[in-house]
């Protein structure tokens, strides 16, 4: 049964990352790349800002004029460089390969959790059965956090990133709890507890900037990233779960030994 499970998992996985791999090319990587440019126009005009307030400390008095160049602007520039010269996937095929083997790897734990959950509730898997739970999986860790906290592209403000996981956390965890009351409680009263459960993330709400800050990103181009990208989670999840069930329907009659 494990060495079933897993070879199902890295199989559906493996199958339903590849083809949304090629779906993001032509989705949401083009609109990361479009951010990517407003977020380095940013830097870089927050750089010259900080070398002409550096370059303007001037302290006229007895003595001669000092201009200090090797102060706060210093460490800034030092801590620019080495924000710059951290690693990252040049763009091109390098970056196409890295971000296919991300979205592998999570199609691979969406199988795997998929998978569990069916093992765990003795469904029957197939493809059906599998999508539906592929469907759930989607509400709880893709659509019911974006009512909060929508995809963010880079160079967009936003709360700290530990606050972030954590409501994240537990909107996914409520979220499943009140899927599973409602959809498979047979108890009037606890489908009716499943309401309050599923809303209470965002009734407590999700971690934002206390202030507002404007971003160079384009309102436009973030609500399309938001919209395109959770639609490609999406054809992710059900994918993935297409994928399990067929695999796991296969499987099972390879391994079958025939009738005597």
């Amino acid at each position: 049964m494990i060495t079933r499970v897993l070879t199902v998992g890295l199989l559906a996985g493996l199958c339903a990352g590849l083809a949304v791999s090629a779906l993001q090319s032509f989705t949401t990587t083009p609109i990361i790349l479009a951010a990517e440019v407003f977020e380095n126009a940013e830097e870089a005009k927050a750089d010259s800002a900080a070398l002409g307030a550096g370059a303007d400390r001037i302290f006229v008095a007895d003595q001669p004029r000092l201009i200090l160049v090797h102060g706060d602007t210093h460490s800034e520039g030092n801590s620019a460089q080495s924000n710059k010269e951290e690693w990252a996937p040049q763009d091109g095929m390098e970056r196409t390969v890295f971000t296919s083997v991300a979205t592998i790897a999570t199609a691979i734990g969406f199988a795997m959790i998929i998978l569990a959950g069916m093992l765990f509730s003795g469904d029957v898997i197939n493809e059906q059965r599998a999508m539906a739970w592929a469907a759930a999986g989607f509400v709880a860790a893709g659509l019911a956090p974006a009512v909060g906290l929508s995809p963010e592209l880079p160079g967009m403000a936003a709360a700290g990133l530990p606050g972030r996981q954590e409501w994240w956390l537990a909107t996914v965890l409520c979220t499943v709890v009140a899927l599973w009351l409602f959809l498979r409680s047979d108890n009037n009263w606890l489908r009716l507890l499943a309401v309050p459960i599923v809303l209470a993330p965002h009734i407590w709400g999700a971690p934002h900037l206390a202030e507002s800050h404007e971003s160079g990103v384009p309102a436009e181009l973030a609500a399309q990233f938001a919209a395109t990208s959770l639609a490609v989670q999406a054809t992710l999840w059900i994918l993935t779960g297409f994928f399990v069930g067929f695999l796991w329907h296969k499987l099972g009659y390879l391994n079958a030994r025939p009738a005597a």
